[in-house]
């Protein structure tokens, strides 16, 4: 040990070392000898003292040891010890100072966090070996290796006699694997030189001089046929270019360009390095620097047009140096192989671009050396040099270098492309190497890495998948690249794994995110395209790959959250909001405030994707709410409701839909508007202070038809079924123990909050209603049991004969399935656990027994349990269901219309024509608060009834009360809809309206059409309103005014309708809270068209066109009744009996009187109306009369029509006599 310390005092004898010493001794000799040392050896006392040395020599090289020959504060670290122990990211620096090291750590910057210093001494063998065995394991990278086992090594300048010997590294950086991989290893970064613990003696040079050709010589000499045959030369030159090292399953290569003289084009020559013990060549090769490599010979590579050199076994990589080679003299004078090629125009300066689209455009190849600033993407390998531009490192091969690559490392890019403006949403120029060029390490990062998560490194072999598989150009690969990161953020990890999202697609195990992008992927990068050849992208000139060529890429789609596509909508819907566009402008200037804010109180608005830029796709996983009942999709961001038919008039049966994946290009965003408002009248109706309350309902509505439906693995599939925590079934491991029992249902009702009998001992407080449905349906067969993966038989059953039917009850949890079911479907009802006799019979556990069931005509009541599934029956014995448009019960449209009592309950299709809320009337302003009076609001919809027997669709009022409300999703102006068991109810003025119940049902056959196309109304004769059949409820038709009725102007308050003469509220015992008035009109004419006659009135601002007046002459009109407030006029023959409001000889009394017998007035016209009163058969027809008529001498007896009763929709003036119809022929 006194020997190993090597210190002599200045009497020349050897110093006794300290005890901390001797100990730092005595631990490096056992160190040295179980780790470096032969295995079963004795102690090799020279290799300690060799160590020893070098570790001292080493460790005063630093100038600042503090008197201590020994760095005692370090402790030696095997390979294995770095593996095990050494869990966080260190460094090391044998040789610096503290100070020294401070300098260093500041390069991490503000932003950075430095290595963290840990004295340990690392020593090993330098070597390009992964295991024992000689070829099969190398594969071109680079290892430190003990007795314990290897660690790869990144080291920027390589020297090949290093390789085999012990080195001590006096300044490295380890990098541990993530703490969840934990099969992973780590790597070392050798910042400095190794130093030898055994200096080797330089050998001396060749004996003669090498016989060497240079590059100009070599590239002739692969066309002479009679030159190549048993040559094996050495070629010397400037190392011009290398490329990427390329790996494939059957071999790894690389090629290397040797060039000389001043002209670089056309006298460089290509050598391809596969061998694999000379992979390693490649971190040793410098470009710029000139080399020699011995015993090449020439092949010719498949796919390739020209012989190419490539190195043999026994080829070496020297430097070279001019004096120990001398120049190769060969004659060559043979026969040609292949004429010299012209030689080709770069890229850069192509003519035949100018030919090319102008989209298309070209990289440039460049050079280019800076520092990455920036990690992007680790698995894409996309990052940030200098702060400035995106490097992407995907169209190589950067396995080795994915490790090592972070902010602060100093890259050499040879032959990198520039493209910049590649669009699809990346702004900034991208550096992009091909196999062409070569990534180069020029300085490692003194940052410590961030810790990156499970779900950060995943999916780099997809990324790689899009690039070698699909052949994405660069612009689409970064927005895959992008729309993958984004779909991870939307389902990663609530609804999806990651590794399932972005794991590597397979033919058996094909990946999710490869799965929504493929629609995408398929229309801007077709599949089948041929694959990289690596050789040709490599050596052929002028050079071709894929990142040569790129069109700037329009963003084709977006992936938003469910929560930014909802309030995007939202705010899109507000943004649109505007009264003025609800409520047109000569209609609205003549409501009062009750009408206007009524009008305005709900509207929707449905958004396509397309109108996005660029378009939204539609992503989610589909669940069933527990608390709603309705369906969602949910993503990380939150959750929207969404009403979804499997196909037109098809609802959506199959309840194994829950947990898939769901995307959808098409697809309807609606937004339902809900305001209160109290606009004084419509003048006000820009005036958003008027606006009290607003609140919208978002959802979403789309065929699964259009949709791709994703699986997901079962154990995410509880995330899906909305179960609260306690209501999960625990299910033991092993094969799962169920049953079940058919039955076919035959009526659902409405989903709403019901009151249910407590049974006796039950909490004593009154129950709240619960959110709940009832089905009522029959048993088919007995109960089943789970025998394997299949059903049993169903057990059998005391009487075969006896009803079937029974009622369930749905409420809790269970009323997730209400969207699935469906009458004249089969369903398997599945109770999971161990068998339980009587479990779905009656006075079973599960039943509740109720004296309604006699009156319902069900044998048995059934409460369904939270934990309990359904599931749909399909088969030879179960069709997937019954043909909605033909199977749906319907009622006849005669008993529909007839005021026939008995028969309430209707069921029929319809389309709706417009939704209104019918807000309560408002209490007087002078009622007493708290009056036992209340009123609910209601919803009203205007349908188009259904019929086959009937062209014409009679129009019905349905009226949606509580406990219905809000009204179920898609009742909107323009769907179609299926109504089972409305109530039937007759009005005071004979008019059919329906009214829901609890037991209705309703199924949404078709969602409105995208684009509305207004049809034209059919154009008829008045006598077909007379006919015995449907007559159509509007229409139009080309008639003759004959004689006006009535007529009648006032000015009315907008707030209580009272009369305002002179713009005051004629009100009496209290003033109206606004002093606004409007003007309200109305007109009754005799219109006939030579078939029939009919009393059209015309209100408002169809009685400006019914007189014949222009807007200013009708405004100047409505003014001059402002002051009397009300004008009416009453005609019953040649004359006018003015009513006491107007006198007979007051101007403006005299004016209506002579305008409406003018031919102003009585003229033809072109008229659009609709009948008075909706049609029913509740009031029979009134006969034809007789009726006397004299001509001249002649008394005429006849039958006469009664008279059609209309209400006028618009009035046009004929375009050209035909268009008068009947009445142009009686003329």
């Amino acid at each position: 040990m006194e020997r190993c310390l090597g210190d002599t005092n200045q009497a020349g004898s050897v110093r006794i070392p300290f005890p901390q010493e001797q100990a730092w001794l005595e631990a490096a000799q056992t160190f040295i000898h179980e780790t470096l040392c032969p295995a079963g050896s004795d102690p090799d006392v020279q290799l300690t003292q060799s160590v020893i040395d070098c570790v001292k020599t080493t460790w005063l090289s630093q100038g600042k040891n503090q008197g201590f020959p020994l760095p005692l504060s370090y402790s030696f670290v095997s390979v294995q010890d770095l593996k095990t122990h050494q869990n966080l990211p260190c460094c090391s620096h044998l040789s610096w100072s503290s100070s020294a090291y401070q300098a260093w750590a500041q390069e991490a910057g503000p932003n950075g966090t430095p290595l963290p210093r840990e004295r340990l001494l690392l020593l090993g063998t330098l070597t390009d070996l992964s295991g024992d065995l000689e070829q099969e394991s190398r594969k071109g990278d680079l290892y430190v290796k003990d007795n314990t086992g290897v660690l790869i090594c990144e080291l920027i300048d390589l020297d090949l006699s290093w390789l085999g010997h012990l080195f001590l590294f006096p300044s490295w950086s380890y990098l541990p694997p993530a703490r969840w991989n934990s099969s992973g290893e780590g790597h070392l970064e050798l910042l400095s030189a190794p130093v030898p613990v055994c200096p080797s003696t330089t050998s001396p040079g060749p004996p003669s001089p090498l016989p060497v050709l240079y590059p100009e010589t070599a590239s002739r000499l692969l066309r002479h046929r009679g030159k190549l045959r048993g040559v094996q030369p050495n070629l010397a030159g400037k190392l011009v270019r290398v490329s990427a090292l390329v790996r494939s399953q059957k071999k790894a290569h690389f090629v290397l360009s040797l060039g000389g003289g001043s002209s670089p084009a056309g006298s460089h020559v290509s050598i391809v390095v596969q061998i694999p013990a000379q992979l390693v060549w490649h971190r040793a090769l410098w470009p710029g620097r000139s080399y020699v490599l011995t015993a090449l010979r020439v092949v010719r590579i498949r796919g390739h047009c020209y012989r190419v050199w490539t190195t043999s076994p026994s080829s070496h990589l020297l430097p070279l140096k001019p004096e120990c080679v001398r120049e190769l003299e060969l004659e060559l004078d043979g026969p040609l192989l292949e004429a010299d090629p012209a030689p080709l125009p770069t890229p850069s300066s192509s003519q035949d671009g100018d030919r090319e689209p102008a989209l298309i455009r070209h990289s440039t190849l460049l050079s280019y050396t800076g520092k990455v600033t920036g990690v992007l993407s680790q698995p894409a390998g996309l990052y940030e040099v200098d702060g400035q531009l995106a490097l992407c490192l995907a169209y190589q091969q950067f396995h080795s270098l994915r490790k090592v690559v972070r902010p602060g490392v100093s890259l050499e890019l040879q032959d990198v492309h520039l493209l910049q403006s590649v669009g699809g949403g990346t702004r900034r120029p991208v550096l992009a190497p091909c196999l062409h060029g070569a990534i180069l390490l020029r300085g490692f990062s003194c940052q410590k890495p961030e810790n990156q998560s499970f779900y950060q490194a995943q999916g780099a072999s997809l990324f790689e998948q899009l690039v070698w598989e699909r052949q994405l150009g660069l612009p689409l690969y970064l927005w895959a690249t992008r729309a993958l990161e984004e779909l991870a953020c939307k389902l990663c990890p609530h609804m999806l794994r990651h590794h399932q999202l972005l794991q590597h697609s397979s033919p058996g195990n094909p990946s999710l995110g490869l799965q929504l992008l493929a629609p995408v992927l398929d229309v801007l990068a077709p599949p089948g395209s041929t694959r990289r050849n690596a050789h040709k992208e490599i050596l052929e000139e002028p050079h071709h790959c894929p990142l040569q060529k790129y069109t700037r890429l329009q963003t084709p789609c977006s992936f938003p959250t469910l929560t930014t596509l909802k309030e995007e909508g939202r705010c899109r819907a507000w943004a649109a909001f505007d009264p003025k566009t609800l409520l047109p402008l000569p209609e609205s200037s003549h409501l009062t405030s009750c009408q206007l804010n009524q009008r305005v109180s709900w509207s929707w608005l449905s958004l396509l994707p397309a109108t996005s830029h660029p378009a939204q796709i539609l992503i989610g996983v589909l669940a069933a709410s527990s608390h709603k009942g309705c369906l969602q999709l949910r993503d990380k961001s939150g959750s929207l409701p969404c009403l979804i038919l499997a196909k037109h008039c098809q609802p959506i049966t199959d309840s194994r839909f829950i947990g898939c994946l769901v995307r959808t290009e098409k697809f309807q965003l609606v937004i339902e508007r809900n305001v209160r408002s109290n606009f004084p009248s419509y003048k006000e109706l820009n005036m958003t202070g008027f606006i009290q309350k607003q609140q919208a309902r978002v959802y979403i509505q789309f065929f699964l038809a259009d949709a791709l439906i994703l699986p997901v693995p079962r154990p995410l599939l509880h995330s899906a079924t909305s179960l609260t925590p306690q209501a999960e079934p625990t299910l033991p491991d092993g094969p799962h123990i169920e049953q079940s029992r058919l039955f076919l249902l035959s009526h659902k009702e409405a989903l709403m909050k019901r009151n249910f009998c407590v049974p006796p001992g039950a909490n004593p407080e009154v129950p709240k209603p619960i959110l709940s449905f009832c089905v009522s349906g029959s048993w088919l067969g007995g109960t089943q049991r789970k025998e394997g993966t299949a059903w049993g038989p169903p057990e059998p059953k005391g009487d075969e004969n006896k009803d079937q039917k029974v009622l369930l009850v749905f409420r809790g949890s269970s009323v997730r399935w209400f969207e699935f079911l469906h009458p004249g479907y089969v369903y398997r009802l599945v109770a999971p656990g161990p068998p339980t006799p009587l479990l779905f019979e009656e006075g079973g556990p599960s039943c509740i027994p109720q004296r309604a069931l006699e009156l319902a005509g069900c044998a048995s009541c059934l409460t369904v349990q939270d934990e309990w599934t359904l599931e749909l029956e399909s088969g030879p014995d179960f069709p997937a269901g019954p043909d909605t448009s033909k199977a749906l019960p319907k009622t006849s449209l005669d008993d529909l219309l007839s005021g026939n009592s008995s028969d309430s309950l209707v069921s029929f299709s319809a389309e709706i024509l417009s939704r209104t809320l019918c807000d309560p009337l408002p209490a007087p302003f002078w009622a007493k608060p708290g009056g036992t009076r209340t009123s609910r609001a209601s919803v009203k919809l205007t349908v188009a009834v259904e019929a086959a027997d009937c062209q014409s669709r009679p129009h019905l009022d349905i009226y949606i009360k509580e406990p219905h409300l809000p009204p179920p999703l898609g009742l909107l102006p323009g769907a179609r809809v299926y109504f089972s068991q409305l109530e039937k109810k007759i009005s005071r003025c004979h008019n059919i309206y329906c009214c829901f119940r609890p037991s209705t049902y309703l199924q949404v056959l078709s969602f409105p059409p995208e684009t509305t196309i207004s049809a034209p109304l059919p154009h008829i004769f008045l006598a077909e309103l007379l006919q015995g059949g449907r007559a159509p409820f509007q229409a139009s038709a080309s008639c003759h005014i004959v004689s006006v009725f009535s007529l009648q102007l006032l000015w009315v308050c907008a707030h209580c309708t009272s009369l305002c003469p002179q713009g005051r509220c004629t009100r009496q015992g209290s003033t109206c809270p606004t002093q606004t008035s409007v003007s309200q009109a109305s007109i009754r004419l005799l219109v006939e068209d030579g078939t029939a006659e009919a009393v059209v009135t015309c209100r408002n601002h169809h009685v400006a066109t019914a007189l014949g007046l222009c807007p200013s002459e009708w405004t100047s009109l409505l003014e001059s009744v402002r002051g009397p407030g009300k004008v009416a006029l009453q005609f019953t023959g040649p004359g006018a009996q003015p009513e006491s409001s107007a006198k007979v000889d007051e101007p403006l009394t005299l004016f209506l009187r002579t305008l409406c017998t003018s031919f102003s007035v009585l003229r033809p016209v072109v008229l659009s109306f609709e009948l008075e009163r909706k049609p029913s058969t509740v009031t029979p027809l009134e006969p034809p009369r007789l009726q006397r008529f004299q001509c001249g001498e002649l008394t005429l007896l006849t039958r006469v029509n009664p008279k059609i009763r209309l209400s006028c929709l618009s009035i046009q003036e004929p375009k050209h006599p035909s268009s008068l119809g009947a009445f142009s022929l009686s003329c």
